[in-house]
């Protein structure tokens, strides 16, 4: 037992006092059992858009009698009581999670909210199965998902090596260090459920991020398997040995090494994109992408041009605002810009000390931001036949999307209702991925900001010339202006069986993978954060990585206990998950005639974004169906 002190005392009734009500509200209930806390006059009200809710839209009076139960409840549990619910069933948790967020939740997101919540975890570990000798995996990529997969490889035993092409580990988070550059995901579900962490902000910057990455490498001991500063160039299965042969150009020089599975981690965001504008070598001031961004560049005084006002464009531009002398948005297209209320905020210090104190607060506040991020937009985005104003809008929600946002957008600009037409957009709100203001529009409507509407014709010396005639001056350009995100791998040569190379399997930009991890023809190789696996509507990319790597650690188990070598997703199976995916994108936003988004690639087939509901995403990675695979037994030795 562990009695509460009277400055323990003091400082959870300082973390309660600013806690969110909905997560208290749950917690409460757990801790005591009481479900008359689920009942009216403490239900909170429906959250709204992507607020956390923090008062639940309750009166003071019902607040404070929640928050001083609430306290009492952690103080007891802190001092040993048990939860009087540890685990509570599949249609208590919903009903719960129903309350927490003001709307009915279908029954089937019971097995998701549980999981989200730590409640159970699906048998992904190998258990008494041991793993064959000699067996290796290799994985590609050291950000996000590599960590993921090596951690759950470690967890089971499995020996791997990981391939990482930059000096360190972080992926994007790494390259990526222009000014203002963050998630725009909240932190707290923008990281690891097996590694939580005591986040300074609800938006983390990418110096946090960063520092969150290196740390989870370092609390699971993951370095010394990763060779740094080498390039994979390309893989070669073998069917005799029922291995792969991955080359690699690193310190060493060029080696070749084998492993029996290889496990794809090299993200999308990692191949900046460059137009091509005729006089871009001439110009002789500093002109580089954001992802090259250089450390020692100083912007004070300085004419900047920034091509692009996709997601690191209005991340950069409110960031360098205030130092430059003029600056100039070349705008590609208008984009839908949303608010969120927690941008720059700090979490306060009594909050993170409640969330390090009481896991199942932090567990609760995990899940809610789970739903509010996730599903909830799912049916809005989908095309109504019937609707009028198809021009504009997709159905009578969406048409209140674009109701709610214009509004937004004219408060943001202010006086300068002259800049309306220009940065309004015309496609559906959701048609391109939709971006969180940094204060964008606020920064664009400064005096001394140009938007300039057309594209880039040519560069100068000390100059950028717009396809208007307009021809502005200046002394830095950046190019905000992407990544090629749809040729997946690129540019790693991959050949599978009988010598079948990826890229030619996916004509260079139409990739397509059963659950975006494995494809005919290439047998033991896994893809993670591959094609259609970005849940356009919401979600964490992280939660995808993780659902991925626990549907390979189901597909390890199995094999190993079964003695498989090799598994090779069957044609029919990759080909009807793939035409349902294609079927669906066509009843969606992102489909809508006109959409220029990089969700699609030259052909205008979407092989970015899933069109599922996450719930849906979550069902099938649950466990992998070996039924849906050709196996081939493990070969074997004789010595």
């Amino acid at each position: 037992m562990i009695e509460a002190t009277a400055t323990d005392i003091e400082r959870f009734a300082e973390a309660v006092a600013l806690a969110n009500v909905p997560t208290l509200l749950m917690v409460l209930v757990q801790l005591t059992g009481d479900q008359r806390w689920l009942e009216h006059p403490y239900r909170p009200s429906k959250s709204r858009g992507l607020s956390d809710n923090e008062t639940g839209g309750l009166p003071v009076e019902v607040q404070s009698e929640i928050r001083t139960a609430a306290l009492a409840a952690i103080l007891a549990w802190r001092d040993g009581t048990a939860s009087a619910v540890a685990e509570p069933s599949m249609d208590v948790l919903v009903r719960m999670m129903s309350v927490a967020m003001g709307e009915d939740i279908p029954l089937e997101y019971a097995p998701m909210i549980a999981g989200e919540l730590g409640l159970s975890r699906a048998d992904d570990s190998l258990g008494d199965i041991a793993v064959p000798d000699g067996f290796e995996a290799i994985i590609i990529g050291g950000g996000f998902s590599g960590i993921c997969a090596a951690v759950r490889l470690q967890e089971a035993g499995v020996p791997y090596t990981i391939i990482e092409r930059n000096a360190d580990v972080g992926g994007v988070w790494l390259e990526n260090q222009y000014p203002g550059a963050a998630v725009d995901t909240p932190n707290h579900l923008y990281s690891f459920s097996f590694a939580l962490h005591d986040w300074s902000r609800y938006f983390a910057t990418q110096a946090e991020i960063l520092a969150y990455l290196r740390k989870v490498t370092d609390d699971f001991d993951l370095r010394r398997h990763v060779r740094f500063n080498t390039a994979v160039t390309s893989a070669d299965y073998d069917v005799a040995t029922q291995t792969w042969r991955v080359a690699t150009d690193g310190p060493e020089g060029v080696e070749t090494l084998e492993a029996n599975i290889v496990i794809s981690a090299v993200g999308a965001f990692n191949k900046p994109k460059m137009p091509e504008v005729a006089g871009m070598a001439s110009f002789v001031g500093p002109n580089f992408h954001t992802a090259h961004w250089p450390a020692e560049i100083d912007l004070t005084g300085k004419r900047v041009v920034v091509v692009g006002n996709g997601a690191s464009a209005m991340q950069v531009v409110p960031a360098i605002i205030d130092k430059v002398e003029s600056l100039v948005v070349f705008q590609h297209s208008p984009q839908w810009v949303a608010p969120f209320e927690k941008f720059k905020q700090d979490v306060p210090d009594p909050v993170r000390f409640l969330l390090g104190e009481v896991p199942l607060y932090y567990a609760w506040y995990r899940a809610r931001l789970a739903w509010i991020f996730n599903d909830r937009l799912h049916a809005s985005l989908q095309k109504d036949p019937n609707w009028p104003n198809k021009d504009r809008s997709l159905n009578v929600i969406n048409e209140s999307h674009r109701r709610q946002l214009t509004g937004y957008i004219e408060s943001e600009l202010g006086d300068r209702r002259d800049l309306l037409d220009a940065v309004l957009p015309t496609y559906p709100p959701f048609g391109k991925r939709m971006l969180l203001d940094n204060g964008w529009f606020r920064a664009i409507a400064r005096d001394h900001v140009t938007v300039e509407t057309s594209r880039v014709n040519e560069v100068r010396e000390h100059s950028v010339v717009a396809a208007s005639g307009q021809e502005y001056d200046a002394d830095v350009i950046v190019w905000a202006t992407g990544f090629d995100v749809v040729r997946f791998l690129a540019p790693i040569e991959i050949r599978g069986r009988d010598g079948v190379r990826l890229h030619d399997v996916w004509g260079g930009d139409d990739a397509r993978a059963y659950l975006g991890a494995v494809m005919p023809s290439f047998p033991n190789l896994f893809v993670l954060y591959g094609p259609n696996t970005q849940f356009g509507h919401g979600g964490s990319v992280i939660t995808v990585m993780e659902r991925q790597v626990h549907y390979l650690m189901t597909t390890l188990r199995q094999m190993f206990r079964d003695g498989i070598g090799a598994v090779e997703v069957r044609p029919d199976v990759h080909g009807e998950y793939n035409r349902r995916l294609d079927e669906l994108h066509e009843l969606m936003v992102w489909t809508h005639p006109g959409m220029d988004t990089y969700y699609r690639n030259a052909r205008g087939r979407v092989v970015v974004n899933n069109p599922l509901r996450m719930q849906q995403f979550w069902e099938l990675t649950d466990r992998s169906d070996l039924g849906d695979y050709v196996l081939t037994p493990a070969v074997t030795t004789v010595g």
